[in-house]
């Protein structure tokens, strides 16, 4: 097995939706969404160790999840089979985005691993490759492989890059879980939103969600939440989840809200970007091919990898 020396370090950022709607049905019965994905510069810390068994394992991460269902395992797994390679992996995942709060942690965490395995493993698959693959594993993944903020619509799944500004954003985690799948078949959803255009999309849009009624009269701490944020300016529900936001202009800004936010839940500050750290490290961190290795100038010391 390789030694703690050949970990690697990779961002899994958080998302937001600064808006969902949904604007009708297929046949096959899966709702069609237009949404606006702001990546953030904050989230999961995703470490990798290829293998030479061709196992892929779990070492840390989201240990209340079974292995099997975990969307990183299942990532590294599928990517495995869909290629072909013969190397494994050991999979480490330092989780600061709250599971089931709508920011995309799952999701990203899975491009992660499918974009830094691409690397590791020397297989030079496309990132069309890549997002279409990552698609098996949830609408929200192919976004987090292409590494841009983006007007979605279809099932989520047909992308194009926005720009979004220089915004600051408090996320508030109110540590309530939501079952999106009881969410979509509620009667009570609205499906049938007019569509836009992504240039139809301005700054008081931000925070429209068609989950926002759904769970605010089934959960009081979200009800709460979105008043809060409401006397503070512009903001909203993110995903399925019961995670809300706030969009300000400045640090400044953020700090104070933080202070009279926190009385409701977790608070985290984020800045809003354009383009995924991800793929900044990915441009300045190129394979050597003949070594199979990535090189990098950054220190991967990181809580206690090496006893693995």
């Amino acid at each position: 097995m390789a030694d703690a020396s050949q970990w690697t370090l990779w961002p899994a950022p958080a998302k937001l939706n600064l808006l969902l709607q949904i604007t009708g049905r297929r046949s096959d019965g899966y709702h069609l969404l237009q949404s606006v994905f702001q990546l953030l510069d904050w989230g999961d810390t995703v470490a990798l160790r290829p293998r030479s068994d061709g196992q892929c394992r779990r070492r840390a991460g989201a240990e209340g999840v079974p292995v099997d269902d975990d969307l990183a395992v299942r990532a590294a797994r599928l990517l495995q089979t869909a290629s072909g390679a013969r190397l494994g992996a050991d999979i480490a995942i330092l989780k600061q985005i709250p599971m089931g709060g709508g920011f995309g942690g799952g999701s990203s965490d899975a491009a992660t691993v499918l974009l830094a395995l691409n690397r590791l493993w020397a297989l030079d698959w496309s990132i069309d490759a890549l997002a279409e693959l990552g698609l098996q594993l949830g609408a929200d993944v192919p976004v987090f492989v292409r590494g841009r903020s983006a007007w979605a619509e279809g099932v989520g799944d047909v992308l194009q890059p926005m720009t979004l500004g220089e915004f600051w954003y408090v996320l508030l985690d109110c540590a309530v879980h939501s079952e999106t799948a009881a969410l979509f078949q509620s009667a009570e959803l609205t499906r049938n939103a007019p569509g836009l255009k992504m240039a139809d999309f301005v700054s008081s849009m931000v925070g429209r969600n068609a989950f926002a009624p759904l769970l605010r009269s089934r959960a009081p701490r979200i009800a709460a939440a979105l008043d809060a944020i409401a006397r503070l300016g512009i903001g909203g529900l993110t995903g399925t989840g019961g995670g809300c936001f706030l969009r300000v202009e400045s640090r400044a800004e953020a700090d104070a809200a933080a202070v009279t936010l926190a009385a409701l839940g977790r608070c985290i500050i984020a800045r809003g970007v354009d383009r995924s750290p991800l793929m900044l490290q990915l441009d300045s961190a190129p394979l050597t091919a003949a070594a199979g290795r990535v090189e990098t100038t950054q220190n991967w010391d990181w809580w206690g990898v090496a006893k693995w």
